[in-house]
């Protein structure tokens, strides 16, 4: 047992690097934007396409982590997305800077679904959405200190901080690479579900996944969280600013803040909750995300309906509370759903389709405010849609029981 927290330790970091830096040319537009002369078409596109290529790879990535080796594929992707930071800080023109965020986003999106496939392959029903929401925390810090990227150009320069957490990702690889197994190769079996990645073909992963109600269902809720995670990550500085009249920095400050403080107690008690309360309920991590957003999805709807910026703080608080209970228990929910050996190919599409959806709400939020649509309806609007999405979830049938 002490190495599969030891796992959730390892990947802790690789979680909080696949999101800093990512986020590092975002925080560095002014130095990026005046050294190759760009324009904000330009500058935003690098931002595209990284989300792209991240949303389309996504399946792909999972079924690898499912067909082949969870580690294999983790140790793919971190070294070559913490070269392609590093390669990012030698960048000379345009062109060579979007293909580095087309790489990027093609490597890091094999990430995410072969780790939480990792991470619930050691971590049975006791200890599972304790463990899965523990490395999402790693998340949200890369997210917090993303912001970190201006301080780091405007002492030292915006090509050294690539240089720096690229060199650093790339010996990290190295670590993991001594350090970091399967779980077939580490421990006995005789805790977890079975992982036989020689009968996994791509015919029946589709079809095992494709024939289940229940995964479709989960796949239109995560579709609307994508919608409200990144309207929120792309317009709630925007919002922030204009409804309650704040400077750039305060908002953008209280834009990530305030989330991720909800959020990292929401992995936690939502893992600790749900972990304990699936000892007497098969269907308790279900209950859980849904007892969040049914919460937390008013609490949306209310901050941007509000005018006094001390209760807005309060139901961003609230809402980032919620996301932490759907972070630490989405995978888990999926083991229980579908073919336990498929769960990675499983979140990769739940990627796929958030991204994507995610990305065109961004465009569509910009479209609605050019049109005197205040980004306040259209926060409403999806929290009401998100509470819907939660509701929906009461229908989805729990098929593999959890190992207790």
């Amino acid at each position: 047992m002490r190495y599969a927290w030891l796992v959730v330790v390892l990947l802790w970091v690789v979680a909080f690097l696949n999101y800093f830096d990512r986020l590092l040319i975002t925080s560095m537009r002014d130095p990026i934007v005046g050294e190759f002369h760009l324009n904000d078409a330009q500058f935003g596109l690098l931002t595209s396409v990284f989300l792209w290529c991240y949303g389309i790879v996504s399946p792909f990535g999972g079924y690898m982590a499912d067909r082949y080796s969870r580690r294999k594929v983790i140790l793919f992707s971190v070294f070559i997305w913490s070269a392609v930071t590093l390669w990012t800080g030698y960048a000379r023109s345009f062109p060579e800077l979007l293909a580095t965020r087309i790489l990027m986003g093609v490597s890091e999106a094999c990430y995410i679904p072969a780790a939480l496939a990792l991470i619930s392959d050691y971590h049975t029903g006791r200890t599972r959405s304790l463990a899965t929401g523990l490395h999402m925390c790693g998340l949200y810090t890369g997210m917090a200190l993303g912001g970190l990227g201006g301080y780091i150009a405007e002492y030292w320069g915006w090509r050294q901080g690539f240089h720096v957490f690229g060199l650093f990702g790339v010996l990290y690889a190295i670590v993991l690479a001594y350090t970091l197994h399967d779980r077939s190769t580490a421990l006995p079996a005789q805790e977890s579900e079975p992982n036989n990645v020689e009968s996994v073909k791509l015919k029946e992963v589709l079809s095992s996944l494709f024939k289940l109600t229940s995964f479709y269902i989960i796949l239109v809720y995560f579709a609307v969280l994508g919608m409200a995670n990144w309207l929120i990550n792309g317009w709630l500085p925007t919002f922030l600013k204009e409804q309650f009249h704040l400077d750039l920095g305060e908002a953008g400050i209280s834009a990530t803040g305030y989330m991720q403080i909800g959020s990292f107690a929401g992995v936690i008690i939502g893992g600790i909750l749900a972990d304990r309360w699936q000892r007497k309920n098969e269907r308790a991590r279900l209950y859980v995300i849904i007892l969040g957003f049914c919460i937390g999805a008013p609490f949306l709807f209310f901050m941007a309906w509000t005018t006094v910026f001390t209760w807005a703080i309060l139901g961003m608080l609230i809402f980032g509370l919620a996301r932490g209970f759907n972070d630490a228990n989405l995978m888990p929910l999926l083991r229980q759903v579908a073919d336990s050996r498929y769960s990675a190919t499983a979140y990769g599409f739940l990627n796929f389709l958030s991204t994507i959806v995610g990305g065109l709400m961004v465009y569509i939020g910009g479209a609605l405010k050019d049109a005197n649509v205040s980004l306040a309806v259209t926060y409403q609007v999806v929290a009401v849609g998100l509470l819907v999405a939660a509701l929906l979830l009461l229908v989805v049938k729990i098929n593999n029981k959890p190992v207790k």
